[in-house]
């Protein structure tokens, strides 16, 4: 699972670096700066997990523990939730779509103890 998670957090990190460069370069000026300021949380916290991601990986392949693992699923799973429904809120003006987001910031913290807790645990 090391090389997967890692790989995904490549594949994750890139796409947060489009995520950036259109939201920067194609919707400025398309939609208004609150939504587009949201764009721009959404693909800095995916960057950030994806760089996580790569973290988990190593993480799996060092410790051998499946709260590593745990931490990878939440990283991902926060990055749909969180950055998904910013991206999504930025695009339909949907509030709605905020209630969404404080749940994966939740996926995110509980990602990164996970992550701590398999780097403390003795073998």
């Amino acid at each position: 699972m090391d090389r997967k998670f890692f790989a995904i957090g490549c594949a994750l990190a890139a796409l947060a670096v489009a995520a950036g460069a259109f939201g920067a370069h194609g919707l400025r000026g398309m939609i208004d700066e609150s939504a587009l300021a949201n764009w721009e949380t959404a693909a800095r916290y995916q960057m950030y997990h994806a760089v996580g991601l790569m973290a988990v990986g190593y993480a799996c392949a060092a410790f051998k523990r499946k709260l590593a693992g745990v931490a990878g699923w939440l990283f991902i799973v926060g990055i749909v939730l969180f950055s998904g429904s910013l991206y999504a809120l930025s695009l339909s003006g949907l509030r709605i779509l905020g209630a969404i987001t404080p749940l994966g910031g939740v996926a995110f913290i509980a990602g990164w103890i996970c992550l701590a807790l398999a780097a403390m645990r003795k073998e």
